[in-house]
């Protein structure tokens, strides 16, 4: 059977490397890869026309900070303490569909708090195999943290110890001691793993900590990285303060997620050394630009968390916006949005004072960097055929990802739908 062929006819287009919209160009596909990028390509009678005249055209957008194992934020608490293993493992397998129509063809999914079976390596097997829809997934099972800290949703259920402690001891990865940490990154590895990340510091949404805190020793996250370095997996951290990052930049970090209140000695470091930043600023945006509808809807100590860093967090957003780091896109939707909005966080870049093309850039071709992805994040010969398409403007209109028009993902076409 031959393969299937399309040229896109495109009215813009960004490849993901040029800081250029490009005019008139068309993109010839046969099977599931970009075999030509060009203008008055030659076609086969067999390949089909696609008219995108009126759109401008990116790759498959990455979304490279996620959070799947639950379905609507409203009701996450709900669904991390009832919501049985397959639930929550159902919830990848939904969020991916989701994503994947509203442009977004690979998302990194940077771990779970609560044991869902394993759901994340599964449904991204069943979606590789083509028994799902979905976006293509990047997946860390499970983040490796302390008892008590932002990673151990059992500070949930506090007022009841023994109820606490049963629903810690489900969770594979929070524990203590370098000898833990070794064998779980080692245990994570082994289920398939693609990356590892370490909850290095305290956060926003949980009641117990605090962004400032340093919840792993010196000595375990070194041996976390070590290990993971080790295996041939990079190595990814939540975490908020200058002092904890440039630590795990000496200790040789790969990625960090958020950074949020980052000074500029460390942003330089970070320049210096090549390591990339996922800063998710969507969560903090409440603040940052007073919005109290939107603040109400998030837990009352997310709520006084962000009214005691608002400083900090307005001078960490304006270090980032003015760097040279390598920035990735991430959205880490478990409040206000759900967990597949990721184009939300967009708008938030744009109207922070980022060049749109800087964001365009994070979310295709310097996230295929942080994910090792060689095959897609640009438009080139070669590269799977992740491709997308809008009609709005995306250099002046910071909504113009919450309305995909066209959606392509290893050449396959798929439905499209607005975000609400």
């Amino acid at each position: 059977m031959p393969q299937k062929s399309y040229l896109l006819r495109c009215g813009k287009m960004f490849d993901g490397i040029k800081e250029e919209l490009q005019e008139k160009m068309e993109i010839l596909i046969r099977g599931n890869r970009i075999v030509e990028v060009g203008k008055s390509l030659k076609t086969s009678p067999e390949t089909e026309i696609i008219d995108l005249t009126e759109a401008t055209v990116t790759p498959g957008l990455i979304d490279a900070h996620v959070h799947f194992q639950h379905f609507d934020w409203r009701k996450r608490t709900e669904e991390t303490l009832y919501g049985s293993p397959s639930w929550k493992a159902m919830a990848f397998l939904y969020n991916a569909k989701k994503s994947l129509q509203r442009g977004f063809t690979t998302v990194r999914h940077t771990g779970s708090a609560t044991f869902d079976a394993y759901g994340g390596i599964s449904a991204k097997k069943l979606i590789d195999a083509g028994y799902f829809e979905g976006s293509r997934l990047v997946v860390l099972p499970y983040y490796h943290a302390s008892v008590g800290s932002h990673g151990d949703d059992s500070q949930l259920l506090a007022s009841n110890p023994p109820l606490s402690k049963a629903f810690y001891e489900m969770f594979p990865c929070q524990g203590s001691g370098v000898d833990f940490f070794r064998d779980s990154v080692r245990e994570q590895v082994k289920y398939g793993a693609d990356f590892i990340k370490i909850m290095a510091t305290g956060g926003f949404s949980t009641p117990n900590d605090s962004p400032d805190d340093q919840q792993l020793s010196d000595e375990e996250m070194l041996a976390i990285i070590e290990t993971a370095h080790q295996l041939n997996k990079k190595v990814t951290a939540h975490v908020y303060g200058a002092d904890l990052m440039k630590k795990l930049i000496e200790m040789g970090i790969d990625c960090m997620e958020h950074g949020a209140m980052i000074n500029e000695e460390v942003a330089e470091l970070m320049e210096e050394r090549g390591v990339y930043l996922v800063p998710t600023f969507c969560p903090y945006d409440e603040i940052i630009r007073l919005d109290e509808e939107n603040l109400a809807k998030k837990s009352p100590e997310f709520q006084a968390k962000l009214r005691q860093y608002e400083k900090r967090l307005k001078a960490g957003r304006e270090t980032i916006v003015n760097s040279k780091i390598k920035l990735g896109y991430g959205s880490d939707f478990v409040a206000v949005h759900n967990p597949y909005d990721g184009a939300y966080e967009y708008s938030s870049w744009l109207l922070s004072g980022m060049d749109p093309f800087r964001a365009l850039k994070a979310a295709t071709s310097v996230n295929a960097e942080i994910l090792g992805r060689e095959d897609i994040g640009t438009i080139e010969p070669g590269k799977l055929a992740d491709i997308a398409g809008w009609k709005k403007d995306l250099l002046n209109d910071h909504e113009a990802l919450l309305e995909c028009d066209f959606v392509m993902k290893d050449g396959d076409i798929y439905p499209t739908e607005k975000v609400e």
